[in-house]
């Protein structure tokens, strides 16, 4: 049997950004950042390691492979820096309420990167993609209750809470947005 043809993963430009499929060459600096306390402080609460990172990147392009959506590496236009990671998934996530197979937002960001936009420049950038692409009745995203900058974003990005809930232990916050049919 042949191998499936997977089409290219889509490349997006904001005003100050690119996200664009991730590469082997990302990897040092995707691992880095998540190697990095401070961005896994809500999310997960523990650094990754090598091999936990590695698995990320894998996962990245299974998923376009798979469901014909995913995450991008994000960087900045003017110099090429890495920014962050951005994009949805279908993690299927033991969770109640259900994710209901709603394409979930997702974004993490270096910790230099804080602070100057990019994570709603780019997550709108992801979100608008979604729109035109995934017909999907709404996204969702997962936020823990302390990390007030994710929620922050979130909101601006049109996301409202919708439910509290229990995942592995820790409670979360359940959001979702509403997918703005023309």
């Amino acid at each position: 049997m042949p191998n499936a043809i997977t089409p290219p993963i889509p490349g997006i430009d904001t005003e100050r950004l690119t996200l664009r499929g991730h590469t082997r060459a990302d990897y040092e600096e995707s691992a880095a950042m998540w190697g990095d306390p401070l961005v896994t402080l809500h999310i997960g609460g523990r650094p990754s390691t090598a091999e936990e990172a590695w698995a990320r990147v894998l996962r990245y392009g299974g998923l376009w492979a798979l469901l014909g959506f995913g995450y991008w590496v994000v960087r900045e236009r003017e110099s090429g820096r890495f920014v962050g990671e951005v994009g949805f998934a279908d993690f299927r996530r033991e969770v109640t309420p259900s994710l209901d197979g709603a394409p979930e937002a997702g974004w993490a960001l270096a910790p230099w990167a804080h602070g100057h936009g990019y994570a709603t420049e780019s997550v709108r950038a992801a979100l608008a993609w979604g729109d035109a692409h995934l017909f999907a009745p709404r996204t969702v995203c997962m936020i823990g209750p302390e990390n007030a900058g994710s929620i922050r974003v979130a909101e601006k990005c049109g996301f409202r809470e919708h439910a509290r809930a229990t995942y592995k232990g820790e409670e979360t916050l359940l959001f979702q947005r509403l997918r703005p049919w023309s």
